[in-house]
């Protein structure tokens, strides 16, 4: 904004600081104002007031907290005589907006970037009653709820998690490599479940903190996605049973767990004092842009097998890609991932490891149990049909 606007200078460039004031404020109108649209409810709110409009120095650090804001744009202005250039200051505004009560529901769209120009907006609501709520704003967020209702929250995440599982190809041939195979409604049931609930553990634990939080962590995860793929691949060109395949999947699941989490990191702002429901509100998102991806796939792979290929030789061929992809992917990522360096072990990075080593024991052998229980089930029913007079 301070670029923008022709101000008033005097003497090699400097501000002139003292017949600045109708200039601020026109900036503040141009850049902020006209381009902030704040609601309460549904109603847009109308144009605020400019009740304050200064220059301050690069250096001052006044917006460390909304009370020192308040007291710095309301307080001294810089003395009249000051030596500032003027693209060497910045602009500190003070709004006055009318509202009807300030119990309302508010939300916030800003719209400040423009063509060649990348904003970032830092936003603290203060409500009078409640938790503070902090936003990192990127561009044109779209409509902001400051504190949304649960279902306001709860419809966001279903969407953002649609679209995720939709824009993730690492996750989609991780899928198409899991169908291959195993196309009736029994063993889709079966492999989708339990990739579904790996994914679900690891995600909820890790919006919790209880995963680790280390810059190595993420390309770790990625390049044990890669992995994930070329190994279902190749699996399929072995050949694989659905008993073995799903407790595959379940340990995979929670390795894309992790990912889907990262992905949530900066969406997470959205979900106000509904953290739980948004995130079940997300892997519901995820399940139904499965559901999607397996209504189009599962027919479109039996098209193929049935007109174009044999299931063998379609099956290989089809693996064989996705696993070359695979391979590549791993191998890029694998080489990201050697450029962290690995830390220390300290004592509390090796209790949350030992936390997780038991919560993988359990989930083992959870899945050992329903494995068994599995495949004696399908004994007896292949007992039972034994035992039916022809």
């Amino acid at each position: 904004a301070m670029r923008e606007v022709d101000f008033p200078r005097r003497g090699a460039g400097f501000l002139d600081l003292a017949r600045a004031d109708a200039s601020l404020r026109n900036a503040a109108t141009l850049w902020i104002a006209d381009n902030v649209d704040l609601y309460e409810g549904d109603v847009r709110l109308a144009h605020p007031r400019v009740a304050e409009a200064r220059v301050s120095l690069e250096s001052d650090k006044s917006f460390a907290s909304y009370e020192q804001a308040l007291a710095h744009v309301t307080g001294p202005r810089l003395p009249d005589n000051m030596e500032l250039y003027w693209e060497q200051g910045l602009l500190d505004v003070l709004f006055d907006y009318p509202i009807g009560s300030d119990r309302s529901d508010f939300s916030i769209r800003p719209r400040l970037e423009r063509l060649g120009l990348r904003t970032t907006v830092v936003l603290r609501f203060l409500p009078d009653a409640g938790v503070v709520r902090a936003f990192d704003l990127h561009g044109d967020p779209g409509l902001v709820r400051l504190a949304p209702r649960w279902h306001q929250a709860a419809w966001r995440f279903v969407e953002s998690g649609f679209f995720h599982i939709l824009e993730g190809t690492d996750h989609l041939l991780f899928l198409l490599c899991l169908v291959i195979p195993f196309r009736k409604f029994g063993q889709l049931v079966l492999l989708v479940t339990a990739f579904t609930v790996a994914h679900s553990i690891t995600l909820i634990a890790s919006a919790y903190n209880l995963g680790p939080d280390a810059l190595w962590f993420p390309p770790l995860i990625e390049t044990l996605i890669a992995i994930s793929i070329l190994y279902m691949a190749i699996e399929n060109v072995l050949g694989s049973n659905v008993g073995r395949r799903w407790l595959i999947t379940f340990g995979f699941g929670l390795v894309h767990g992790f990912a889907f989490s990262f992905a949530l990191r900066e969406t997470l702002q959205f979900a106000g004092s509904h953290l739980l429901t948004s995130l079940l509100s997300f892997n519901l998102g995820v399940e139904l842009g499965q559901l999607l991806v397996l209504v189009l796939l599962v027919p479109a792979l039996e098209i193929l097998f049935r007109f174009l290929v044999a299931e063998r030789l379609g099956t290989v061929i089809l693996s064989v890609l996705v696993g070359h992809t695979a391979w590549h992917w791993m191998t890029e990522r694998a080489d990201r991932l050697s450029k962290f360096p690995w830390p220390a072990p300290d004592a509390s990075q090796l209790a949350v490891a030992v936390r997780w080593l038991m919560g993988v024991l359990i989930l083992a052998g959870l899945a050992w149990l329903a494995r068994g229980a599995f495949r004696q089930r399908a004994r007896r029913r292949q007992h039972q049909s034994t035992l039916l007079p022809k």
